[in-house]
């Protein structure tokens, strides 16, 4: 092929739709239009009346919608449809607001309408808004075109409008192909969609019929970048990204460049690792990596870092860890306080009890674990001089000696109940590693989302590595959501980056308006402000996709913030053309996520409390899952909810205002996490009586505050 050939989502749906014959025929245009997509004014034409540069193909009695890069070696397929009901709706094509029926629904509309938000928005009951007709009758040819299981045909036989194709109890894969062949068509919608590389034209065809399970992502231009970003350097490389860059998709990709270095290299046989931190995201990750590599996928090991920990304790300790639950490490901490005998005369000795009295039990038992276990502090000389980045309460020497003492007691009274902390298990392996118990390693590693990881991990794995520099690294530092936090100043220092850090700066998953409105929120308490010494400082986060300005709305009772999340999930689900199933609502307890679950259930829209270890992605029911849970995950529609009768965060008695503010700004970066989870609409539900110190922040024009500006 002359042009590169690139494809979305929406064209591979309608080219399921069509017959064989005309099938065939789209082909060989297909082909054609690779070799040369410039027009002609009569087989290949501009289209005048759409915004941007869209052109069709005639193909018979159907028409390819495509736009390609002058100039650039690349095609785009849109869509392709009968020439009736592309020119019947050819005004549709231009990017405009839905035209359903909003108008019953004030609130709601307000919600999801682009521009300035009204200031009197005002949350009451309302009947559900007109659905609109489909433009194509559903038919048992078109399902059997489209591959559709015979268990789903019932469902989809029976809608007649796009709100009962949103309703109906089917894949959202499979919805989604139904709504492309029976709607009209939407080049903004399509335009949005992600970008799909097609090696050779006839991987259409093995597609459409099921021999192609998927095409890989197109990655843009700074994404491709960092694939073979400082490949050959001397050290480590790190790439950074905002939430919704592509950090993972650069790491996958990043795998096949490692493999084609190492052979270069004359290495025949690598070993690659490729570390994640759930097990969701492992099975994700396997997925892609598959049509990526083909057979040589077998030269690369997916795992979590704890899956390698815990083997590597195993081997070295002779023995399967027990691990200390929450209640067991509150028990050893308590019996360390009680027993604690701290060096000094009395007055030093009180002094350092005081300071013990001070501090929280939880702000205690992070510091011992995040700052004395997982940096590998072996003395109380090492804990003295380490910084604290992250920790807002100030130690000085005296405290520092007391908690010391404490910790000591701590590892003690584990040590006897014969259990052990993750942290401790992350030290432990990475001590067998650097004494050579464990033999085993890595030609590259590539460690993905790694914010979060204990310096002790961090040092395990590159302990793992043959070379540095085939060692690779993405993470966001604000999206750090558990330990005590870090500067990524340290972490360079730590693992030599100077030089090979880069930044992707693009934002393929959220709108602009909630990438905005997230970093606003956030502002101020960002654990990473560094752009590195490879990028332009003056650089600002871009945006691919538009939308409603994210909202937030005061609620007084259960009732009505689930009376409101009841209107606004399915409306939004309508307005994008999805499932039910795209919507999740995140909530800080586990408690208000089931109350809310079974509320919105009794209002006819089927909701399921998700905990972390029975999320079901699959699942048609909108989702509830706890904020933490969330983490590494995307929907389309996001609610945060469930901040009623219930302090968010609760501070506890004996918590001073230094360490009040440290969990604050923890819990505010968990709330950011929450609200980059949402890809196209937003909102935010926030107690009328202002209890939440964490839901405030929000401010126009980034956000749309409706009612709230005037409460």
């Amino acid at each position: 092929m002359a042009y590169e050939l690139v494809t979305k989502q929406a064209f591979l749906n309608q080219l399921q739709g069509l017959s064989p014959k005309v099938t065939a025929q789209v082909m060989e245009k297909v082909r054609f239009l690779c070799d040369d997509p410039e027009p002609d004014g009569d087989v290949k034409k501009k289209l005048h009346d759409v915004q941007g540069n869209i052109y069709r193909l005639r193909s018979g009695e159907y028409r390819i919608l495509y736009t390609y890069g002058k100039g650039q070696g690349w095609v785009m397929l849109l869509g392709v449809d009968n020439r009736k009901d592309v020119y019947d709706h050819i005004g549709n094509l231009v990017a405009e607001a839905p035209s359903f029926g909003f108008g019953q629904l004030p609130d709601v509309a307000d919600l999801l309408a682009p521009g300035i938000p009204a200031a009197d928005a005002v949350i009451h009951a309302a009947p559900a808004s007109a659905s609109t007709p489909l433009t194509r009758r559903i038919e048992p040819d078109l399902l059997e075109q489209l591959r559709v299981p015979d268990v789903f045909w019932p469902a989809l036989l029976a809608c007649v409008t796009d709100d009962d194709l949103c309703r109906a109890d089917v894949p959202d894969a499979i919805r989604n192909a139904v709504f492309d062949n029976v709607t009209m068509p939407n080049i903004e919608r399509t335009l949005a969609q992600p970008d799909l590389l097609v090696q050779e034209v006839n991987d259409l065809l093995r597609y459409k019929e099921g021999e192609l399970l998927g095409f890989l992502l197109r990655l843009s231009p700074e994404q491709e970048r960092f694939v073979t970003y400082a490949l050959n350097a001397s050290g480590p490389t790190l790439v950074k990204g905002g939430p919704g860059t592509g950090k993972s998709m650069v790491a996958i990709y990043r795998v096949r460049a490692l493999l084609a270095a190492l052979r270069k290299a004359g290495n025949a046989q690598p070993r690659i690792l490729f570390t994640t931190y759930t097990n969701a995201l492992v099975a994700y990750t396997r997925q892609l990596l598959q049509p990526l590599l083909h057979d040589d996928v077998d030269y690369v090991e997916v795992t979590t870092y704890d899956k390698i920990i815990r083997a590597i304790y195993t081997a070295a300790h002779h023995g399967e860890p027990v691990m200390a639950k929450a209640e067991e490490q509150k028990r050893a901490l308590a019996r360390a306080i009680e027993t604690a005998v701290y060096d000094g005369n009395l007055l030093q000795q009180k002094a350092q009890q005081t300071a013990i009295e001070r501090l929280g039990e939880a702000y205690l038992l992070e510091e011992l674990d995040t700052v004395i276990t997982a940096r590998q502090l072996d003395s109380l000389d090492a804990y003295l001089a380490t910084p604290r980045p992250g920790r807002r309460v100030a130690l000085n020497t005296t405290q520092r000696m007391a908690v010391w003492t404490v910790y000591q007691g701590y590892c003690a009274q584990l040590a006897a109940m014969g259990k052990a902390t993750w942290q401790q298990l992350r030290d432990q392996a990475e001590r067998a590693v650097r004494a050579g118990a464990w033999a085993d390693r890595y030609d590259a590693i590539i460690v993905d989302e790694a914010q979060d990881l204990d310096p002790s991990v961090l040092r395990l794995l590159i302990g793992l590595c043959r070379e540095p520099n085939r060692f690779f690294l993405t993470a966001d530092a604000n999206q750090s959501i558990y330990g005590a936090g870090f500067t990524w100043s340290d972490v360079h220092a730590d693992l030599k980056f100077k030089g090979r850090t880069g930044i992707l700066r693009t934002n393929f998953r959220s709108t602009r308006q909630i990438g905005e409105a997230a970093a606003s929120y956030l502002a101020g308490g960002e654990l990473d402000t560094d752009d590195g010494p490879d990028d332009d400082a003056t650089l600002t986060p871009q945006y691919i996709h538009e939308g409603p300005l994210p909202a937030v709305r005061t609620v007084s009772t259960g009732a009505e913030q689930c009376d409101l999340l009841a209107r606004f999930l399915p409306d939004a689900a309508r307005m994008f053309q999805l499932g039910r199933g795209s919507s999740a609502v995140l909530v800080p307890t586990t408690e208000a996520g089931r109350s809310i679950a079974g509320e919105l259930t009794a209002r006819g829209l089927k909701t399921s409390f998700m905990p972390s270890n029975a999320l079901d992605l699959t699942s048609q029911d909108v989702k509830v899952l706890t904020l933490k849970s969330a983490k590494g995950l995307e929907f389309p529609i996001v609610a945060l909810a469930g901040f009623l009768n219930s302090v968010y965060p609760r501070r506890e008695a004996g918590i001073g205002d230094e360490e009040w503010e440290e969990i604050l700004a923890r819990e505010r970066r968990t709330l950011y996490v929450g609200m980059t989870r949402a890809m196209r609409a937003l909102l935010v539900c926030a107690p009328a009586d202002g209890s939440s110190p964490l839901l405030t922040g929000f401010t126009a024009p980034t956000w749309n505050l409706g009612a709230m500006e005037n409460s």
